[in-house]
């Protein structure tokens, strides 16, 4: 299945830590601290510098959405602010650093999916491989994706 292009008015950066945090810190802290009530003291890790990381603007230039990849592959910290959900953006920048894995040389990519997005992820080629757990109290599980074909999105 042929995979949908990201919007024309999301444009994704591609990043490194230091340039994104003062976009993508705020973005991530309103998600996961303010709405999902993540603790704060968890929300930035000591892998945030080795990431890179992707931000999704609208048309007007303003961040609404992040995501990171980790050096051995693995998706997280994905947020989109909820006033640009539904609206491709969380497609775009899974899109987007599911190309990077590739072009760093990854055969698969892994991510930890709260439950309440495994459709979400499973329209872009990823499969359930755990039993659900509880992170920072949300049911997650983990899923991942052969990079060897370019995503199916329906």
């Amino acid at each position: 299945m042929k995979r949908s292009p990201p919007r024309a008015d999301v444009r994704i950066e591609l990043l490194d830590w230091e340039s994104a945090r003062p976009r993508a810190a705020p973005i991530r802290h309103a998600v996961f601290v303010e709405e999902q009530h993540v603790p704060a003291e968890s929300e930035i890790d000591a892998w945030d510098p080795r990431c890179v990381h992707v931000l999704a603007c609208d048309a007007a230039g303003t961040a609404v959405g992040t995501g990171r990849l980790l050096p051995d592959g693995h998706i997280g910290r994905m947020a989109v602010l909820r006033e640009a959900r539904h609206l491709g953006v969380g497609s775009a920048l899974l899109i987007a650093l599911m190309d990077e894995a590739r072009r760093r040389g990854h055969a698969n990519a892994v991510l930890s999916a709260q439950t309440h997005a495994i459709a979400f992820y499973r329209r872009h080629g990823y499969t359930v491989v755990s039993g659900e757990y509880l992170d920072c109290g949300i049911p997650h599980v983990d899923m991942t994706c052969d990079l060897g074909m370019p995503a199916p999105v329906r």
